[in-house]
């Protein structure tokens, strides 16, 4: 199996890398921001658990279909692309809503850990990054690699869900605070809009 010293260095590695900005840990502040930290927690969930999946799929070899096949890597990023215009869509209405003085609805847990898995399944790059990262720290010579494959995911999964943990409490502590102001959540909403088009049109023209 892997050794302790190359687990840790795995981990502190992941966690720098959460911590780089990007999709998912965007996708966590924005929520958090938006909904309060209780939903970037569920948010937090949803991406961990799409990141089991990639695991399984590098683990399977599966990513490697999405690595060769342009068709595939194509269709998986303009699902995500759209998902993230209909979310944009969504906060822009609430920040209507909530300039009417109207009350907003608050979203489910439930719907808000499927928005984690849909945002983290649907961004192709993340099977091609495990595709790349991973083997890096698994060793024939340790035993079995698909062992190795899943010990270093779940290890992944602990950092993520460390790292954006901390955001959905910082992002999420700035929305309660200010919550209450019409005007405040309305910018808030906008940004968060603002942010899921961003990513939406990061992800179309994304490359393999």
């Amino acid at each position: 199996m892997i050794e302790s010293n190359v687990l840790l260095a795995f981990f502190t590695t992941s966690v720098i890398l959460a911590l780089s900005p990007g999709p998912d840990n965007l996708f966590v502040l924005a929520q958090s921001a938006q909904n309060g930290r209780m939903a970037g927690w569920f948010v937090t969930l949803g991406l961990a658990t799409g990141l089991i999946g990639h695991t399984i799929a590098v683990a399977f070899g599966l990513a490697a279909i999405v690595h060769s096949s342009a068709l595939a890597f194509s269709i998986l990023k303009y699902m995500g692309a759209a998902y993230l215009l209909y979310l944009a869509w969504q906060a822009f209405r609430a920040a209507a809503l909530t300039g009417q003085q109207e009350p907003v609805q608050l979203l489910s847990k439930g719907n808000l850990y499927r928005r984690g898995i849909v945002m983290n399944l649907t961004n192709p790059k993340v099977s091609l990054f495990f595709m790349a990262f991973l083997p890096q720290f698994a060793d024939p010579n340790h035993g079995s690699m698909m062992a190795q494959f899943f010990l270093l995911g779940a290890v992944f999964i602990v950092a993520t869900i460390f790292v954006f943990g901390l955001i959905s409490i910082l992002a999420g502590g700035f929305g309660d605070k200010f919550r209450n102001s019409p005007i405040v959540q309305k910018t808030v909403n906008r940004i968060a809009a603002a942010v899921f088009i961003g990513l939406a049109i990061k992800l179309a023209f994304s490359e393999r």
